[in-house]
Protein backbone atom coordinates (compact mmCIF):
# COMPACT_ATOMS: atom_id res chain seq x y z
CA UNK A 1 0.00 0.00 0.00
CA UNK A 2 2.63 2.12 0.57
CA UNK A 3 4.24 1.68 -2.60
CA UNK A 4 1.10 2.48 -4.02
CA UNK A 5 0.39 5.94 -2.56
CA UNK A 6 4.49 6.75 -3.15
CA UNK A 7 3.47 6.18 -7.05
CA UNK A 8 -0.01 7.86 -6.60
CA UNK A 9 2.29 11.14 -5.58
CA UNK A 10 4.94 10.55 -8.35
CA UNK A 11 2.41 11.10 -10.52
CA UNK A 12 0.75 13.93 -8.92
CA UNK A 13 4.13 15.97 -9.06
CA UNK A 14 4.71 14.61 -12.43
CA UNK A 15 1.52 16.05 -14.14
CA UNK A 16 1.17 18.96 -11.71
CA UNK A 17 4.42 20.46 -12.86
CA UNK A 18 2.63 20.88 -16.55
CA UNK A 19 0.52 23.81 -16.08
CA UNK A 20 3.09 25.74 -14.36
CA UNK A 21 5.58 25.17 -17.04
CA UNK A 22 3.13 25.80 -20.01
CA UNK A 23 2.68 29.29 -18.38
CA UNK A 24 6.48 29.51 -18.17
CA UNK A 25 6.40 30.43 -14.49
CA UNK A 26 8.21 28.44 -11.72
CA UNK A 27 6.30 28.35 -8.01
CA UNK A 28 7.93 30.61 -5.75
CA UNK A 29 10.83 28.86 -3.78
CA UNK A 30 12.44 31.99 -1.80
CA UNK A 31 15.71 30.21 -2.30
CA UNK A 32 18.73 29.90 -4.46
CA UNK A 33 17.59 27.72 -7.75
CA UNK A 34 19.74 25.95 -10.02
CA UNK A 35 18.47 23.86 -13.29
CA UNK A 36 19.40 20.91 -14.51
CA UNK A 37 16.99 20.34 -17.58
CA UNK A 38 18.78 22.11 -20.45
CA UNK A 39 20.44 19.52 -22.08
CA UNK A 40 17.94 16.93 -21.55
CA UNK A 41 15.12 18.99 -23.29
CA UNK A 42 15.56 17.67 -26.66
CA UNK A 43 16.29 14.43 -26.28
CA UNK A 44 12.98 14.10 -24.36
CA UNK A 45 11.13 15.85 -27.34
CA UNK A 46 12.65 12.98 -29.78
CA UNK A 47 10.99 10.76 -27.56
CA UNK A 48 7.64 12.91 -27.58
CA UNK A 49 7.45 12.43 -31.46
CA UNK A 50 8.69 9.65 -31.56
CA UNK A 51 5.73 8.64 -29.48
CA UNK A 52 3.66 10.67 -31.83
CA UNK A 53 4.45 9.14 -34.94
CA UNK A 54 3.62 5.21 -33.28
CA UNK A 55 0.36 7.15 -31.79
CA UNK A 56 -0.59 8.00 -35.95
CA UNK A 57 0.78 4.66 -37.30
CA UNK A 58 -1.10 2.43 -34.66
CA UNK A 59 -4.53 4.58 -35.26
CA UNK A 60 -4.02 3.28 -39.26
CA UNK A 61 -3.18 -0.15 -38.67
CA UNK A 62 -5.82 -0.91 -36.05
CA UNK A 63 -8.08 0.90 -37.82
CA UNK A 64 -10.68 -2.15 -37.77
CA UNK A 65 -9.86 -3.34 -34.43
CA UNK A 66 -11.58 -0.18 -32.35
CA UNK A 67 -11.47 -2.02 -28.81
CA UNK A 68 -7.45 -2.40 -29.33
CA UNK A 69 -7.05 0.84 -31.46
CA UNK A 70 -8.74 2.61 -28.29
CA UNK A 71 -6.64 0.67 -25.80
CA UNK A 72 -2.91 1.57 -27.53
CA UNK A 73 -4.68 5.11 -28.33
CA UNK A 74 -4.72 5.38 -24.05
CA UNK A 75 -1.11 3.99 -24.18
CA UNK A 76 0.55 6.20 -26.36
CA UNK A 77 -1.33 9.44 -25.30
CA UNK A 78 -0.31 8.54 -21.86
CA UNK A 79 3.52 8.10 -22.93
CA UNK A 80 3.81 11.20 -24.61
CA UNK A 81 2.27 12.95 -21.64
CA UNK A 82 4.39 11.14 -19.14
CA UNK A 83 7.93 12.16 -21.56
CA UNK A 84 6.44 15.83 -21.65
CA UNK A 85 5.63 16.15 -18.28
CA UNK A 86 9.11 14.29 -17.09
CA UNK A 87 10.77 17.60 -18.72
CA UNK A 88 7.70 19.87 -17.04
CA UNK A 89 8.74 18.39 -13.88
CA UNK A 90 12.53 18.58 -14.39
CA UNK A 91 12.42 22.45 -15.11
CA UNK A 92 9.55 23.49 -12.57
CA UNK A 93 11.71 21.56 -9.84
CA UNK A 94 15.19 22.23 -9.85
CA UNK A 95 17.85 21.96 -7.31
CA UNK A 96 16.73 24.56 -4.75
CA UNK A 97 19.59 26.30 -1.81
CA UNK A 98 17.33 27.12 1.11
CA UNK A 99 18.61 28.23 3.86
CA UNK A 100 20.57 25.94 5.32
CA UNK A 101 19.44 23.21 3.01
CA UNK A 102 20.43 22.13 -0.21
CA UNK A 103 17.36 19.87 -1.58
CA UNK A 104 18.96 18.13 -4.78
CA UNK A 105 15.95 17.38 -7.60
CA UNK A 106 15.41 15.09 -10.29
CA UNK A 107 11.90 15.90 -12.11
CA UNK A 108 9.15 14.53 -9.85
CA UNK A 109 11.02 12.13 -7.96
CA UNK A 110 11.05 12.55 -4.51
CA UNK A 111 13.65 15.09 -2.92
CA UNK A 112 16.71 14.73 -0.92
CA UNK A 113 17.11 17.48 1.51
CA UNK A 114 20.56 17.83 2.54
CA UNK A 115 21.40 19.88 6.14
CA UNK A 116 24.70 22.28 4.78
CA UNK A 117 26.25 20.88 8.10
CA UNK A 118 26.21 17.36 6.71
CA UNK A 119 28.21 18.01 3.75
CA UNK A 120 32.25 17.19 4.42
CA UNK A 121 32.47 18.07 0.96
CA UNK A 122 31.13 19.20 -2.56
CA UNK A 123 33.16 19.26 -5.58
CA UNK A 124 32.03 19.78 -9.48
CA UNK A 125 32.55 16.35 -10.93
CA UNK A 126 31.91 15.24 -14.55
CA UNK A 127 30.65 11.18 -14.69
CA UNK A 128 29.11 9.73 -17.42
CA UNK A 129 29.29 6.22 -16.03
CA UNK A 130 27.75 4.54 -12.37
CA UNK A 131 27.85 1.80 -10.94
CA UNK A 132 25.31 0.64 -7.89
CA UNK A 133 26.65 1.18 -4.64
CA UNK A 134 25.87 1.03 -1.04
CA UNK A 135 24.82 4.18 0.38
CA UNK A 136 25.40 5.93 -2.86
CA UNK A 137 23.08 8.26 -4.74
CA UNK A 138 23.22 8.77 -8.22
CA UNK A 139 20.69 11.59 -9.98
CA UNK A 140 21.49 10.70 -13.33
CA UNK A 141 20.45 13.52 -16.03
CA UNK A 142 20.98 13.30 -19.90
CA UNK A 143 23.29 9.79 -18.67
CA UNK A 144 25.45 12.05 -16.77
CA UNK A 145 26.40 13.56 -13.40
CA UNK A 146 28.28 16.76 -12.71
CA UNK A 147 28.28 17.40 -8.94
CA UNK A 148 29.48 14.93 -6.02
CA UNK A 149 28.64 15.70 -2.51
CA UNK A 150 30.35 13.50 0.33
CA UNK A 151 28.39 13.70 3.21
CA UNK A 152 29.40 13.56 7.32
CA UNK A 153 26.80 10.94 8.09
CA UNK A 154 23.86 9.40 5.76
CA UNK A 155 21.02 10.88 5.52
CA UNK A 156 17.97 8.99 4.98
CA UNK A 157 15.91 9.00 1.02
CA UNK A 158 13.41 7.61 -0.08
CA UNK A 159 12.83 6.37 -3.36
CA UNK A 160 9.79 6.94 -5.72
CA UNK A 161 8.27 3.39 -4.48
CA UNK A 162 8.39 4.97 -1.13
CA UNK A 163 11.40 2.14 0.01
CA UNK A 164 13.90 4.46 2.68
CA UNK A 165 18.10 4.20 1.74
CA UNK A 166 20.65 5.62 3.73
CA UNK A 167 23.02 8.06 1.50
CA UNK A 168 26.58 9.14 2.16
CA UNK A 169 27.35 9.74 -1.30
CA UNK A 170 25.26 11.99 -3.39
CA UNK A 171 26.09 12.59 -7.47
CA UNK A 172 23.67 14.96 -9.13
CA UNK A 173 23.63 16.86 -12.44
CA UNK A 174 23.24 20.81 -12.90
CA UNK A 175 23.41 23.33 -15.65
CA UNK A 176 26.26 25.13 -13.61
CA UNK A 177 27.73 22.64 -11.39
CA UNK A 178 30.27 25.72 -10.75
CA UNK A 179 27.44 27.67 -9.27
CA UNK A 180 26.09 25.07 -7.42
CA UNK A 181 29.58 24.43 -5.98
CA UNK A 182 30.24 28.16 -5.12
CA UNK A 183 26.79 28.23 -3.73
CA UNK A 184 26.98 25.44 -1.24
CA UNK A 185 30.51 26.57 0.17
CA UNK A 186 29.71 29.90 0.09
CA UNK A 187 26.74 29.08 2.52
CA UNK A 188 28.66 26.45 4.68
CA UNK A 189 30.96 28.98 4.96
CA UNK A 190 28.08 31.26 6.07
CA UNK A 191 26.96 28.64 9.07
CA UNK A 192 30.77 28.58 10.64
CA UNK A 193 32.22 32.07 10.69
CA UNK A 194 35.33 32.49 11.81
CA UNK A 195 35.77 32.96 15.58
CA UNK A 196 36.42 37.07 16.51
CA UNK A 197 39.70 38.24 17.73
CA UNK A 198 40.17 38.30 21.42
CA UNK A 199 39.76 41.65 23.38
CA UNK A 200 42.86 42.48 24.73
Amino acid sequence: MRAVRAVLRHQARLFGSLPPWVRARQPASGGVEFGYAKGQGPMLFGFAFAGLVETVTMAVLLRHHPVAHLVMLVLDVYGVLFVVALHAASVVRPHLLDGGTLRVRRAAQPELPVPLADIASVRQELRATHTRADGELDLVVGAQTSVTLELVHPVPYFTSLGRRQEVRLVRFHADDAGAVVRAVERARGALSPLPSDPVG
